[in-house]
């Protein structure tokens, strides 16, 4: 009995959903737009109003690899600095001496990753600049 009455309490429920979404459909109508609407008479209402940005794509990417790799950047140099920290406090201590220079050159290394690849992306980003412009 108690399987009935559930079946049938959830068909009632599906059936109200259906009616109400019918019953909306018909009062709610789209707007008729036209392109001046959308894009203005430049092309870039819609963009000024969603608040994008009006630089092409490349310069875009160039700014978003900039602020990783000067991000990336400066963890590098706070890892120098970490590793000429650990030699001043090492008190003469070999042992830890040698961990801090690990740290330096390990900081040095990450450092002339970076430099390298922002050299990289900036020649990249560059060359795809002025093969696309046109």
């Amino acid at each position: 009995m108690k399987d009935t009455l559930k079946k049938v309490a959830g068909k009632a429920v599906g059936i109200a959903i259906a009616a109400e979404a019918a019953a909306l459909s018909t009062v709610v109508h789209a707007q008729a737009l036209s392109g001046n609407d959308l894009f203005g008479g430049n092309g870039t209402g819609f963009a000024q109003q969603a608040g994008l940005g009006s630089q092409d794509l490349t310069t875009t990417i160039a700014s978003i690899i900039r602020v990783g790799l000067g991000f990336l950047g400066v963890i590098a140099v706070v890892i120098v600095l970490y590793g000429g920290f650990l030699w001043m406090t090492s008190a003469g201590s070999d042992e830890k001496v040698k961990q801090a220079k690990k740290v330096m050159i390990s900081g040095i290394i990450g450092l002339a990753i970076i430099l390298s690849a922002f050299a990289l992306a900036s020649f990249v980003i560059g060359s795809l600049s002025t093969a696309t412009a046109g």
